[in-house]
């Protein structure tokens, strides 16, 4: 949807409204971007028209959240939230309201949003903007403030204690000192969130503008220890300082968040958690070491992003990058078939990218980066994916019989084929036929 679409459909909305003899209010996130001068995305319109009176006036549009007085208006390629005003009492589950009043005054519909900054008011066709809550205060001087009493706030929906510390972080505010306080004391309470609803903030804050400044203020507010103590433990965990100068594992991840910026999710999750197993490896011998943390580490990242319940296949890229993320001391004295083998795993430019990030975060050389990204470099295409010189029915056609030996051969081969070692049909004949016959004596 383009911004100049979603403003048109705006006007319109708002026109039928107030032709109507109806309110109409741009409000929100859209209201405050394009005050910060940032991209205005989705709009959102809040009104005093009814439930019953939206629908006589748009039949097009789609109940999103008929309960509360919310539809959808698309058209064009563009669309529009309408909401009429209302306001909400007991959260008995921390999330839903008991009930759900619609109001005839706006300032009772702002009254139950959740940050100042979250519930100015404009015109969508004069651009005049009204402030009931002191939004454009707390604009100016880069606050997120909750509005009213923020531990109110925040009972009425625990996620909106995660949204602060997200709205703080993409934006490059402070969280005012109450609603701070606030957010400490509750904390505990996030763990009543759905993992769902959990996990989406954590993917906005890793993958926004400053992830790192986003942990720490998790941290801070007491609810990293909630939602990933696993990560909360890195706190605190001694590295040997030849190795990592710039401190404890917990230190050390935080620099490697500090070099993201609106990264990739799997790779943003993958420096969170690739010394997540540090903490339980860590032993003190000649020097402090981490033996087998990347294995570790994986299997504790699996638990994490299957408690918040991350698709499968993403899981598996993020469990991967985490496991592999050593490979790289031994790459260089990797034969041309495991060097090979090595580089050609889908999702490779991640981690090397990870790699990257976990020598420059720790003042490294990134001599051995450079020299495994120039060897990958030079390899040409057909070198990491050679096409298969014998196909299984090429193995029935030379008088063997299908079975388990087939695949064998055939790995067998391919490994041959990256070494360089088998080039040609005919060479690739006889090591299969030596490979099979050598299976049958």
């Amino acid at each position: 949807m383009s911004e100049d679409a979603g403003a048109r459909l705006a006007r319109e909305v708002a026109a039928a409204l107030r032709s109507a003899g109806h309110e109409a209010w741009l409000v929100g996130g859209c209201v405050r971007d394009r005050l910060l001068g940032r991209p205005v995305h989705d709009r959102d319109l809040t009104t005093d028209a009814t439930p019953a009176q939206l629908r006589r006036l748009f039949p097009d549009a789609v109940e999103v959240g008929a309960h509360f007085g919310v539809v959808l208006i698309r058209r064009g390629g563009a669309e529009v939230q309408v909401a009429t005003y209302r306001s909400e009492r007991g959260y008995r589950d921390g999330r839903h309201p008991d009930e759900v009043r619609f109001e005839t005054d706006v300032r009772a519909d702002l009254a139950r949003r959740d940050f100042t900054i979250n519930a100015l008011l404009e015109d969508p066709f004069t651009g005049e903007v009204i402030d009931h809550v002191g939004g454009l205060g707390d604009l100016r001087a880069g606050l997120i403030r909750a509005i009213g009493d923020p531990r109110d706030r925040f009972a009425e929906d625990h996620l909106r204690m995660l949204r602060a510390v997200r709205f703080a972080a993409e934006l490059g505010f402070a969280i005012e000192p109450r609603t701070f306080e606030a957010i400490r004391g509750l904390a505990p309470a996030i763990v009543r969130i759905s993992a769902e609803r959990i996990r989406d903030e954590l993917s906005r804050i890793l993958a926004g503008a400053d992830p790192r400044r986003g942990f720490e203020l998790l941290d801070e507010a007491r609810l990293l220890e909630q939602i990933l103590p696993e990560v909360a433990r890195m706190k605190g965990v001694e590295q040997p300082p030849d190795y990592h100068p710039e401190g404890d594992v917990w230190t050390h991840t935080l620099l490697m968040l500090g070099m993201l910026r609106y990264a990739p999710l799997d790779l943003a999750w993958g420096c969170l958690l690739h010394d997540v197993g540090k903490p339980v490896t860590q032993t003190f011998e000649d020097r402090i070491r981490f033996s087998q943390h990347e294995k570790a580490g994986a299997e504790i990242a699996r638990a994490i992003l299957e408690r918040l319940r991350y698709p499968r296949e993403f899981i598996e890229r993020v469990v991967w990058l985490v496991a592999q993320h050593m490979r790289f001391k031994d790459a260089m004295r990797m034969n041309e078939a495991t060097f090979r083998r090595f580089v050609r795993q889908p999702g490779f430019d991640t981690l090397l990218e990870l790699y990257r990030i976990d020598l420059a975060s720790s003042g490294r050389p990134l001599e051995i980066y450079e020299q495994v990204r120039q060897r990958r470099a030079a390899l040409p295409p057909e070198a990491l994916h050679p096409p298969p010189l014998v196909r299984g029915r090429d193995l029935v056609a030379m008088g063997y019989q299908p079975g388990p030996a087939f695949s064998r051969a055939l790995k067998a081969l391919e490994e041959e084929q990256l070494a360089g070692r088998v080039r040609t049909r005919e060479e690739a004949e006889q090591f299969v036929r030596r490979v099979l016959e050598s299976q049958t004596t």
